[in-house]
């Protein structure tokens, strides 16, 4: 089989060598043509330093590399997914697979990411979402993974979940696109929200709290928005909250720290150096909870740190003293 991977970040790259392990002929497209002949020259990607790319994974910089591609990977910042997905759809065929490995909600739009790409290329072809708790730096040196291909077309899950899955990195299958996508983008906005905690010298009793009651709110929007319950509490609800929101590997995480550590949001955000998706994730969330009715008390006031200026001890307070409620008696973990 024919596979390409569009997008040369840790993740896009982690994902190319799962497939060359797995006997493929790969390809790694980057937007940088200039960083995908230092990538090829060096064999190495800075973002996974110490991480030898095998000589057999082809990079380029050229997106001819999709003629009579099998199965595409979206592996593109979430605000990249739109151009990229208008730049590739002259090469999808009907018979192709493209799978979105992108975690975020569109900005304004609020689009989840297979949404984008099927507009985008005009449903030409099946789209599979890749998702779980898995930093590439681990995959990358083949630790122990697991993650979730989800799409209502049960084959093209299963496809995708042949092409990935060996002994080092595990793949289940899923009908619940909808679950899976919206799990993947809101976990950043309660991983940055961790990190703030952390940053603020709050320990191990607050981050169970947050993960916890935060975990309620995701599920209460992702049915609101056709979701199932039981996503959320798998690989790409729970599994992925808890790796993101307790690894420095996470950048929303780091991000968080240096927020509740006192720093401007955008000055964290430039520090971290890389795209902190929780940020603009808050946004997106935000507006889909307003305009469906959903009550997101952490999720609201981690929007207002972010974008209004709210002093996070301030919020702090608010959300401990909130009414009283009764945990059993409210429904879908209220």
């Amino acid at each position: 089989m024919k596979a390409v991977v569009l997008g040369s970040g840790g993740w896009g790259t982690a994902l190319s060598m799962v497939l060359r392990d797995n006997g493929h002929e790969t390809w790694l497209w980057s937007h940088h043509p200039d960083k995908a002949a230092q990538m090829a020259a060096e064999r190495e990607n800075p973002l996974l330093k110490g991480v030898r790319l095998p000589e057999e994974l082809q990079i380029t910089g050229d997106l001819n590399c999709l003629e009579e591609a099998d199965m595409v990977v979206c592996a593109a910042p979430s605000f990249a997914v739109r151009e990229t997905g208008r730049k590739i759809a002259p090469y999808l065929r009907p018979e192709s697979v493209l799978v979105s490995v992108s975690k975020g909600i569109e900005r304004d739009t609020n689009l989840r990411m297979s949404e984008i790409l099927r507009q985008e290329t005009h449903n030409v072809c099946q789209v599979v979402s890749l998702s779980g708790p898995s930093h590439a730096e681990e995959v990358a040196i083949q630790m122990p993974t697991g993650c979730v291909a989800a799409c209502p077309d049960r084959t093209a899950a299963r496809f995708v979940q042949d092409a990935f899955m060996n002994d080092y990195f595990r793949v289940y299958t899923s009908y619940d696109i909808v679950g899976v996508e919206l799990a993947a983008a809101m976990k950043n906005v309660v991983a940055l929200s961790c990190g703030i905690c952390a940053g603020l010298g709050f320990q191990d009793n607050t981050k169970a709290l947050l993960m916890t009651r935060a975990m309620a709110e995701l599920t209460r929007l992702g049915e609101q928005l056709g979701g199932t319950r039981r996503t959320f509490g798998g690989l790409a609800g729970m599994g992925d909250l808890i790796v993101t929101c307790t690894s420095m590997h996470s950048r929303n995480n780091r991000a968080g720290i240096l927020i509740g550590q006192g720093k401007a949001v955008q000055e964290a955000m430039e520090e971290v150096g890389a795209v902190v998706e929780g940020y603009y994730a808050a946004e997106s969330i935000h507006q889909l909870a307003e305009r469906e009715g959903v009550e997101m008390p952490i999720c609201r006031c981690t929007y207002e740190v972010l974008y209004e200026g709210k002093h996070v001890r301030d919020v702090v307070s608010e959300l401990m003293t909130r009414a009283k409620k009764d945990e059993l008696l409210e429904t879908a973990w209220l």
